[in-house]
Formats: structure tokens, sequence, C-alpha cells
């Protein structure tokens, strides 16, 4: 009996007891730093992955094709290449076409939205392997993950070039629309002609985007080969440049050199653009020379209506912003006896080609914008922003 009593009240061993216990204490710590942390990070490494398709899907909406969203079509294989390029966990995530969807803006119902999702998941053969927890029976974990990116219409523009030609308008004086027209809405007297030359900008009055904006279409227009010629003159005619002097940068020098690079300033629709003074035959052939010798492969490839062989890819230094004056205010200056005023309209995207003399020879092609909140609903008209969205 004494020896039962003893061994009752006997607490030796009771240490391995608590041992034990914090023994799984630890391990269950440990699982939850180390699997919890490794899921953590998985988890942004295939946001990341999304974040890059989506993107790349947008981006190919406005350089490459805005129409094709097949399975084979530039922004979906865009999409997925970018998703597929980064790793999580080491290991490639599964993403495939049916992951690409494409949606519409629902406050302008424009189909510029591009949603791409990503996966390290048991469905997909490609789970992400525990470290501790499979010791505990869960040997896998999934992993997902979404992104939204939108190629919405932008109101400001930067890098643009120190030339501006007239927005387009609706010929009614010798249809149809060509470069050997000028715009006219009045006589030399400033009276009204019976049957004017029709220009609606992209925004009325009250800064609401029209639908009726009747400029260029930098999608619809892609391609078009543009051949525009320093202007002499007053009149607005599409092939007539201006040459333009940009903030406090005026004379040759700055001019070239605007013409060669990027100059950042962030122009907003409505802005007004100052004219340079003197002739720049001279400074815009070797500015446009010294441009085109920053990517002297590119070319447009017909087959494809774009550029191809770009050192740069899609954002070749040969594919730049020209603002585009509003017809109609440059005429209101002219008849009402003042200097004529140039005032931002749009602007097109264009892939310098050529200059010869005082002709500077390229093309149409789709270029992104910047999306300014301080400045009017963007019309979708306008150039396009590339932004992630979700």
């Amino acid at each position: 009996m004494k020896r039962l009593t003893r061994l009752r009240r006997d607490e030796s061993g009771m240490t391995y007891v608590f041992v034990g216990l914090s023994l799984m204490a630890l391990m269950s710590a440990s699982m939850l730093a180390i699997d919890v942390g490794m899921l953590m990070t998985a988890r942004t490494q295939a946001q990341n992955a999304a974040d890059a398709g989506a993107l790349a899907g947008a981006t190919a909406l406005v350089y490459d094709n805005w129409d094709d969203r097949t399975a084979t079509g530039p922004a979906v294989t865009s999409a997925l290449s970018a998703a597929t390029s980064n790793n999580v966990m080491g290991a490639q995530v599964s993403v495939n076409s049916g992951d690409v969807q494409f949606s519409n803006d629902p406050n302008t119902g424009s189909p510029d939205r591009v949603k791409v999702t990503v996966w390290r998941a048991a469905q997909r053969g490609n789970p992400v392997s525990t470290l501790i927890a499979r010791y505990f029976g869960t040997d896998t974990a999934n992993i997902g993950a979404s992104a939204m990116a939108e190629a919405a219409p932008a109101n400001a523009m930067t890098c643009v070039k120190p030339f501006t030609i007239p927005d387009k308008w609706i010929e009614k004086q010798t249809p149809p629309y060509d470069a050997t027209d000028t715009y006219d809405a009045y006589n030399n007297k400033g009276v009204p002609l019976a049957n004017p030359d029709i220009y609606i900008p992209a925004y009325d009055a009250n800064g609401t985007p029209d639908p009726s904006y009747t400029g260029y279409n930098n999608e619809r227009e892609r391609g078009t080969r543009l051949t525009i010629r320093a202007s002499t003159g007053s009149n607005i005619a599409p092939s007539m440049y201006f040459s333009l002097a940009m903030l406090d940068n005026t004379g040759g020098d700055d001019y070239r050199w605007n013409i060669a690079n990027c100059n950042t300033h962030v122009y907003k629709w409505g802005d007004g653009l100052v004219q340079e003074p003197g002739d720049m035959t001279g400074p815009t052939a070797q500015g446009v020379a010294d441009l085109i010798a920053r990517d002297p492969n590119a070319y447009w490839n017909a087959s494809t209506n774009g550029v191809s062989n770009s050192a740069f890819g899609n954002h070749s230094p040969r594919i730049f912003p020209i603002p585009l004056y509003d017809p109609i205010y440059y005429d209101s200056g002219k008849r009402n006896g003042r200097t004529a005023t140039l005032k931002t309209a749009n602007w097109i995207g264009f892939f310098i080609e050529d200059v010869a003399g005082k002709d500077v020879i390229g093309r149409i092609i789709p270029v992104a914008g910047i999306r300014d909140k301080n400045g009017p609903a963007p019309n979708a008209a306008l150039p396009k922003t590339i932004r992630l969205i979700q």
C-alpha cells in the first residue's frame, strides 16, 4: 500500500510530458511560421504573374490588335506569355486561354478590360508543396490569383513631338476628306458658307464627351500613311504642320532635341500650343534623322499593319504622339483679326519612316496616353491609358 501511495505521489517523469507538449506546440508554431509565410510569398508571386498577364493583354489590345480576342490573338497570347514568365515558388503557373477574359467598362460600355487568372492548384496538377504541414496530413496547398487591367481612354499625353496638324473634319466643299483639302467654314469676309466643312470636337462646351466627334481615331486609321509638310501660311490643311515651341524651349537646337528625345511635359486636352518662330526645316530634318538612328532597323510591316524589327518592341522611340489642333478655334482666331492660336484637340500615334526636306513621312499607329483626374472625362476616341484596376 505504501508503495502504491508513493508511486501515486511521485512526480518524476512529468518533465517528459511537458517536453512532449512543448514540442508539439513548437511544431505547430513552426508550421504556422514557415508554411504560412511560404504560402503568403506564393500568393504574392501569383499576384505578380496575374498582374503581368493582365497588363500584357491590355497592352496588346492597344498596340497590336484591338479586335482580335481569340485564343491565338495577340491579346491572349501576350497575356499567357507574360503570366507564365513569372514563377511561383520556383515553378510555372498554370494559365490557359480560358483564364484570359475580356469585359466592358461598366461606365462607358467600352470593351477595354482584360482579366487574367493564374493557378498553382491540385486541379491543375501543380499545387504548392508544404514543408511542415505535411507531417500533419496537409501535403499541398492551392494558390490562385486574378488581376484586371484596362486600356481606357486617356485625356493627357507626354513625349509629344514639336509639330501639330489639324484634327480631322467632315469635308463638305470637295469630298471626300483627303490631304489636298482645306478647312473652310467661312468666306474671307467671315460669312458662313452655305455648305461649310464640319468639325465636332471630342468634348462639348460643358466638357462632356461628344459621341459625334469627327476627328482621328488611332485604331480605325491604323496604318494610314501621312506625309506632312511644314506650313508656309495660315491655311488649315491635313498635310500641313506647324512647328511648336515646347514650354520655354525655343530655337533650332531645342526644337531638334525635342524631336529626337522625349520631352516629359504633360499636355492636356484643351491646352494651348505655341508656334515656333522661324523656318525649322533644317532642325526638323536633323531631329528626325537623330530619332530614326535610335532604332534604325525598325520598319512598317504591311502584312501585320504594325512595326517590326524594333529593338524596343512596342515602345520604339520612333513611335510618338503628335498633338492635333482644333481647326475651329484656329480659324476663329484668323477671322477675328487676331493672331491665330492653336489648342490641343487630340493626339495621334505616329511611326516615323523618313524625312525628305520639309516632308515628314510616317504611319498612324495607336499610342498610350495618361489619365488626368483633373481633366474632362476621357472620350473613347482619344488614345488609351493602360493600368491595373483590380
